[in-house]
């Protein structure tokens, strides 16, 4: 009955290399199912291509617009190269926030780590993009102009502090998000089994804040998304 439970990560596959384990636990087995399960649902949405689409193609088109159109607003011109990895982005988390919704599931995005690395490879991409469109003139980021010389010792470190924040923001705002709503949904939960037939009210609380939730892990991909196109847009763009 502990909320905390949920979030334990458990070993799976012990796996021993040399020392260093790599063993295939509870969370990489949720991210396996992400990517397995959003590409089965996205190919089973779209196998039946038609000029005028069926619902299923018409969800599909929606979304991939939706994140389209956030890509293009936030990177300009060039949009389509990130667009890809912009959009696998979405699906990972989306789906990694919904399958954690499910009893006896685990949410992986709930973790630091997994979260972190997702941020680390966001960050790691728009530098690659600012050394490929601006070559080593992409640290004149760290030194905005305008900034006289004898102040560089002092906004360098600040500017480049403000940079490697990026991915930790990201991480702290989306782990957060996680734990505080499903430690709830477990609290509510446990009410319902402990108050019998008086437990259909908080039952009925429960499924509200399900639909809530699913809202919230939409929201969530999507800010998560947006931001890393902001990046992305700021290496492109950087002067």
């Amino acid at each position: 009955m502990n909320p905390l439970h949920q979030f334990t990560v458990k070993t799976l596959v012990p796996i021993d290399l040399n020392g260093a384990n790599l063993s295939f636990t509870n969370s990489s087995l949720f991210m396996v199912l992400s990517v397995l399960l959003g590409s089965t649902l996205l190919w089973l949405l779209i196998r039946h291509r038609a000029l005028v689409p069926a619902t299923g193609q018409s969800i599909v088109e929606a979304l991939f617009g939706f994140i389209k159109s956030t890509a293009k607003d936030s990177i300009g011109a060039g949009y389509e190269a990130y667009l890809p990895f912009i959009f696998s982005v979405f699906i990972m988390i989306f789906m990694g926030n919904v399958l954690g919704l499910f009893p006896y599931s685990f949410t992986f995005t709930s973790q630091l780590a997994p979260v972190g690395v997702f941020a680390l490879l966001g960050l790691g991409v728009s530098v690659c993009v600012g050394l490929y469109h601006k070559g080593f003139k992409w640290f004149k980021t760290f030194m905005p102009e305008g900034i006289p010389l004898v102040l560089a010792p002092i906004v360098i470190p600040i500017e480049l502090i403000s940079f490697l924040a990026k991915p930790f923001s990201l991480t702290v705002r989306l782990v957060m998000n996680m734990i505080v709503g499903h430690i709830l949904l477990k609290i509510l939960a446990g009410f319902v089994f402990s108050s019998g037939l008086i437990g259909v009210f908080p039952l009925l609380f429960v499924c509200i804040l399900i639909i809530f939730e699913l809202g919230i892990a939409f929201l969530q991909a999507y800010i998560y998304t947006i931001l890393t196109s902001i990046y992305l847009g700021e290496a492109v763009h950087s002067h």
